[in-house]
Formats: structure tokens, C-alpha cells, sequence
């Protein structure tokens, strides 16, 4: 019996990214449909452990304009929509997706954002030297050669300071008049 490899996904209006994550696959055999069926076998591991998985994409693909790369940590497609059009998921089938197919966070943009540039992009940080930069919490105070006091409380007087704290709550009423000042 063969397992579903994880599968994550992002898109954008012409494209869908499929990473499959399946580190050394060998005997890759991929298949793109263009009406949109995606189909993916491989056997991973020491023990050869079959993996396989078909999805019927939300919509129909252009074959010849997608492309995929296979490495020694996943297998990456890139699959050409075939009209420009953002899915609202990447299956056909509704309801709760399929537990190995996850969205994949570093290659996501959501649709009003694929237009315009990443975040950064036109900072050009240029001549700038940060270690010369005084950002706070510097070294100016600090003497390596004294040693630190410890201030922290004993066990004592922290359950002195319990014991006070109790007493001074129980001596005080709960009010539930509310002050205001104009």
C-alpha cells in the first residue's frame, strides 16, 4: 500500500506552486492532465516505501508552459494555469482538504499583494555601517571587574512578603463604585 508524501501549495493569478517534500525520491514518475489532473509517484527511503498521490486541480493547467525540478529534498512544480484567475483552493473536491496537502507560507502572496513588490524591496541600505550604531543596551555601565551582588530575595522573605500581601488584601473591602473625575 503506498503513502501520501506532504504537499504544499501557493498560487498566484497564472500559476501554482506543488512542492512535493519527499527527501531521495527515486523512480519519480509525474504526470500533469490539462484539464487538470496532477499525479505523482515515487518511493522514498532505505526500505523503498511507495508514495503516489492524483489531484484533480481546481481548474484546467497549460501542460507545456509547466515545469518541474527534481532535488534530493523535493520534487518542485511549477504548473501554468490555464487561464489567469485566482482559486479559491487548489482541488476540485469541497470541504476539509486532505491532511498531506498544506499551504505553503514562504511562497504565498495573498491576491491583492501579487502585484506589488515585496516588502523591503526598494530600501537600499547602501553605506550603512551598524556596528556603529548605538542601539541601546550598550556596554557603558558594565565593570567585568566587580563582582555582582546578588539582590535577588531569600526564600524567607519572599514568604514574609506572601504572608504581608495576603494580610493587607483581607483588611481592605472590595469596592465596586466606580470613581470618576471630570
Amino acid at each position: 500500500m503506498s503513502r501520501h508524501p506532504t504537499i504544499k501549495w501557493a498560487q498566484r493569478s497564472d500559476k501554482v506552486f506543488i512542492t512535493v517534500e519527499l527527501p531521495d525520491a527515486k523512480n519519480v514518475k509525474q504526470k500533469l492532465e490539462p484539464e487538470g489532473k496532477f499525479s505523482f509517484s515515487a518511493t522514498a527511503g532505505a526500505d523503498n516505501v511507495p508514495y503516489e498521490v492524483v489531484l484533480d486541480l481546481f481548474d484546467k493547467i497549460d501542460v507545456d508552459e509547466s515545469k518541474s525540478s527534481i532535488t534530493s529534498r523535493n520534487i518542485c512544480y511549477l504548473v501554468k494555469k490555464a487561464e489567469d484567475n485566482w482559486w479559491s483552493r487548489l482541488i476540485k473536491q469541497e470541504g476539509k482538504s486532505p491532511t498531506f496537502l498544506k499551504a505553503d507560507w514562504d511562497k504565498w502572496v495573498d491576491e491583492d499583494e501579487q502585484d506589488s513588490e515585496p516588502a523591503g524591496a526598494d530600501m537600499d541600505m547602501g553605506d550603512i555601517d551598524f556596528s556603529q550604531l548605538n542601539m541601546g543596551g550598550g556596554l557603558g555601565d558594565f565593570d567585568a571587574d566587580e563582582p555582582e551582588e546578588d539582590e535577588s530575595d531569600t526564600e524567607e522573605e519572599i514568604e514574609e512578603g506572601k504572608h504581608e500581601h495576603s494580610e493587607s488584601q483581607a483588611a481592605t473591602p472590595a469596592s465596586t463604585e466606580v470613581e470618576i473625575k471630570a
